[in-house]
C-alpha cells in the first residue's frame, strides 16, 4: 500500500493500515486539516466548499468522507458529482466558494485516489498553504463544529454544462467554423469523466460525426490511464482506418490532452500546448510560459510572433504563478496541459479541444500535415540512481559550474540550454534519484546528450 502526503495534496492507493495506504482515518484528518487552513485563510465571505471527482471505483466512498468531515467542520458542501478538475475549478469561482476539493488521482491506475486541494480562485494551494496543511493535519491541530453550527448539503449537477458554456463563449473558439469542416472525431476518455462532459462539448461545438472509445464511467479503466503512446492502442488502431479526422485522448480528471492524427500516429502530446499557442498568438499579442521540462517548440513558436517566453519551475501551480508575473496570454506543459487565462488558470482539456478545432477549421488541413509545420523535436527521459547519502545538491552544483559557458536555469534542479538543444536534471525530493530530461531534434541525440550528462554526474558521485 502507498500513501503519499505533499504540499499538492494526498494520494495513494485504496485500503491498508492508517499511513500506509489512503483509508478513512487519513482522508478525514487531511479534509479536516484542509478546512483549517481554509478558514483561518480565506477572504470570501461565503461559507461553501465545492467537491467534485472522477469516476473511480473509490470515488462514492472517498466522497462521502470528505463531504461529512468538511459539514462536521462546519462548512456547506456544494457536490458537483462527475466532473473534471477544470469543472471543479471553474465551479469553485462561479459558487463563490472560499476553496475545493478535488478527488481524483489523474493519471494513476484504478486503484489510486488522491484529494487535490484549490483555493477561493479555484487554483491550487502554493507550496507556503500546502505545507500548512501537512504541519495541521500531523498535529490534529483541528476543531470539529458542534451541533449548532454542522454545514449544510447540496448536490448541484449544473457544471459541466456552465463549464461548456464558459468554452463556447469564449472570443476565439469558432463555432461556425468548426460547424463547416463537419469533422469526424473520435475520443478516449478511459472510463472516466471525460465520457460524460467530452461528446456533449463536440455536439455543441457542432462537430459533425463523435464515435467514443472507453466512454462509460465506470472507473474501471481498460487500460493504463495515462495518455501516453504505449497505452493508447486501440484508440490509434482505429485512427488507422481512416474513418476520422482526428483523436482526443484524456486522462480520468480531464485536464491533460493528447491527441492522434488522421493516419493513427500520435500527434505528440508536447505539441498540444504549442499548437494551441500558435492559434492564441496569431490573434492575441502577448507572452507564453511552459515548465522548464517542456519542448522548445514553445519558444520557438512564441519568438516568430515577437513574443516572449518563459520557463517555470516544474508544476502546474508555478506555471500559474509565472503567467501571471509576465501577463501570459497562454501557457502550460508539456504534458497536454493548456492553461488559457480568458477561461481561467487550470489546465483544461476542454478549452484544448475548442481551441484546436478552431485552429484546424481555419487552416483547412489535416492533423499529420499541421504538426509538420511545427519544429521537431524529440524528448528522452532517463532518471540516475544515487546512494542516500550522495549529496545531490553539492553535485548540481558541480554540474552548474562545469557547464558555466552554457545558458542555466537553476529555479528547479538544473537546466542547460544548448544552441539546439537542452538537458534538465531535477533531484527528486523523496528518493535519492535525479530525473533526467533531455530535448534535441532526434531522438537517439535527445538520449545521447542525456547520457552523456549524466555520466558526468555518475563521475562526479565517486
Amino acid at each position: 500500500m502507498t500513501l503519499i502526503k505533499s504540499i499538492s495534496g494526498i494520494r495513494g492507493t485504496i485500503g491498508g493500515t492508517v499511513g500506509e495506504g489512503l483509508n478513512p482515518l487519513d482522508i478525514v484528518k487531511f479534509t479536516a486539516a484542509y478546512a483549517t487552513l481554509i478558514r483561518r485563510t480565506t477572504s470570501v465571505q461565503s461559507n461553501k466548499i465545492v467537491v467534485g471527482r472522477d469516476a473511480r471505483i473509490s470515488g462514492e466512498m472517498v466522497k462521502n468522507l470528505v463531504c461529512g468531515t468538511l459539514l462536521g467542520m462546519g462548512f456547506d458542501v456544494v457536490n458537483i458529482g462527475l466532473a473534471s478538475t477544470p469543472t471543479t475549478e471553474l465551479a469553485v469561482v462561479m459558487e463563490g466558494a472560499c476553496g475545493g476539493i478535488i478527488l481524483t488521482a489523474s493519471h494513476n491506475p484504478r486503484q489510486w485516489n488522491a484529494l487535490k486541494l484549490l483555493n477561493e480562485q479555484g487554483e491550487f494551494l502554493n507550496a507556503d498553504e500546502g505545507n500548512e496543511v501537512l504541519r495541521i493535519a500531523e498535529a490534529e491541530d483541528f476543531v470539529f463544529a458542534d451541533v449548532d453550527s454542522l454545514g449544510k448539503y447540496r448536490e448541484d449537477e449544473t457544471y459541466n454544462q456552465k463549464h461548456i458554456d464558459k468554452v463556447l463563449s469564449l472570443d476565439l473558439v469558432d463555432v461556425e467554423a468548426i460547424r463547416k469542416a463537419k469533422f469526424r472525431v473520435a475520443l478516449d476518455t478511459v472510463n472516466s469523466v471525460g465520457g460524460i462532459i467530452l461528446p456533449e462539448l463536440l455536439k455543441q461545438l457542432g462537430v459533425e460525426q463523435i464515435d467514443l472509445l472507453y466512454g462509460e464511467p465506470t472507473g474501471d479503466f481498460q487500460h493504463n490511464p495515462e495518455p501516453l503512446e504505449k497505452n493508447l492502442s486501440g484508440i490509434m488502431d482505429l485512427m488507422k482506418k481512416g474513418e476520422h479526422d482526428v483523436a482526443f485522448v484524456v486522462d480520468p480528471d480531464v485536464d491533460r490532452l493528447a491527441m492522434i492524427c488522421e493516419n493513427g500516429e500520435m500527434y505528440g502530446e508536447e505539441y498540444t500546448l504549442v499548437t494551441v499557442a500558435d492559434y492564441i498568438l496569431k490573434h492575441t499579442p502577448g507572452n507564453t510560459v511552459s515548465n522548464l521540462s517542456s519542448t522548445r517548440a514553445l519558444r520557438d513558436v512564441t519568438t516568430q510572433y515577437g513574443a516572449t517566453y518563459q520557463a517555470a519551475a516544474v508544476g502546474e501551480v508555478n506555471v500559474v504563478a509565472k503567467m501571471k508575473a509576465c501577463h501570459a496570454v497562454i501557457g502550460g506543459e508539456g504534458n497536454g496541459g493548456v492553461i488559457y487565462p480568458a477561461c481561467h488558470y487550470g489546465r483544461d482539456a476542454l478549452v484544448g479541444i475548442a481551441l484546436f478545432l478552431s485552429h484546424l477549421a481555419h487552416q483547412g488541413m489535416k492533423v499529420s500535415e499541421l504538426r509538420s509545420t511545427y519544429p521537431p523535436y524529440y524528448i528522452a527521459k532517463n532518471r540516475i540512481d544515487l546512494t542516500p547519502d550522495t549529496d545531490v545538491d553539492a553535485i548540481l552544483t558541480r554540474v552548474k559550474e562545469i557547464y558555466k559557458d552554457e545558458e542555466i536555469n537553476d529555479i528547479d534542479g538544473v537546466k542547460i540550454d544548448f544552441p539546439d538543444s537542452w538537458v534538465h536534471l531535477r533531484k527528486s525530493n523523496t528518493e535519492p534519484i535525479i530525473r533526467v530530461y533531455s530535448e534535441a531534434t532526434t531522438m537517439e541525440a535527445a538520449d545521447r546528450l542525456g547520457k552523456n550528462v549524466m555520466n558526468v554526474v555518475y563521475e562526479l558521485a565517486k
